[in-house]
């Protein structure tokens, strides 16, 4: 695999694209993200394209969530929720990408990474694979109204509550279970197979009757998240407790949280 942090291939009608920064457990930079949001639109427009499969490099992780680093400048209200507004116009446009998108995870599959998951179409994983949203144990920060509503379509309410409220992750078979997974591999070099034969099964279906489901569902979810909590957003990304556990994280110790 080549050294690009997202490795690209498109061949007999499959678009396959991978994470890859495996050293970092395929932790999501702002570019990765910019391009997914460009492949969803380029992948749409480009009719001999008719499944895209996204997956992560190494086995260890699908993607483990936006790098922290990342986090280090953010202070204010206008920082928390550009950087949210700019990670669901990257989701939306998963959403809105006119072919089907599966989702090849391996590993972890947590915060920004589950994020993407979560907007595929269909979700597969291997043994190994673990679902969360640790966000009350590294960061204290918070989704926006727009994820929680996904994720409230997707697994309902007591599901996202538990994720969140206890930081636990999800064994793949909890993830089946939930209705978050549709199937579970034993190993990632089967997961990867199954997606081929997934997505190679589904270049042979109608499109059009495809791209009307995708669009169905994704009305129906949008109809349950126009609701305000931009004060949400800002009162957690702008808290002393957000900055704590940035810092504890970047220097890997366990944060002290105090709820200001």
């Amino acid at each position: 695999m080549s050294d690009e942090i997202l490795h690209e291939v498109r061949e007999g009608g499959i678009a396959w694209t991978t994470f890859n920064r495996p050293q970092a457990r395929n932790a999501m930079l702002f570019p990765m993200y910019q391009r997914i949001q460009e492949l969803a639109d380029e992948i749409s427009a480009d009719p001999s394209i008719r499944v895209w499969v996204l997956t992560g490099a190494g086995g260890k992780a699908f993607a483990s969530g936006t790098d922290i680093s990342q986090f280090r400048e953010f202070k204010t209200a206008e920082d928390a929720l550009g950087y949210e507004a700019r990670i669901d116009k990257v989701l939306g446009a998963l959403e809105n990408c006119t072919k089907p998108v599966i989702a090849a995870i391996a590993g972890a599959c947590t915060g920004g990474g589950l994020g993407i998951a979560g907007c595929c179409d269909i979700r597969i994983c291997d043994a190994s694979a673990r679902f969360g949203l640790p966000i009350a144990k590294t960061l204290g920060n918070i989704l926006n109204m727009h994820n929680f509503a996904r994720f409230y379509a997707l697994v309902g309410p007591a599901a996202i509550a538990e994720m969140i409220m206890t930081s636990r992750l999800f064994s793949a078979a909890e993830a089946k279970h939930i209705g978050l997974v549709s199937e579970v591999l034993e190993t990632p070099d089967a997961v990867a197979a199954r997606a081929m034969e997934l997505a190679t099964t589904m270049t042979g279906l109608a499109p059009l009757t495809i791209k009307a489901t995708k669009e169905a569902l994704r009305r129906l979810r949008k109809a349950t998240s126009d609701v305000e909590g931009d004060d949400l957003v800002t009162m957690c990304f702008t808290s002393a407790d957000f900055q704590e556990g940035v810092d504890a994280f970047l220097n890997k110790r366990a944060p002290k949280f105090q709820g200001k």
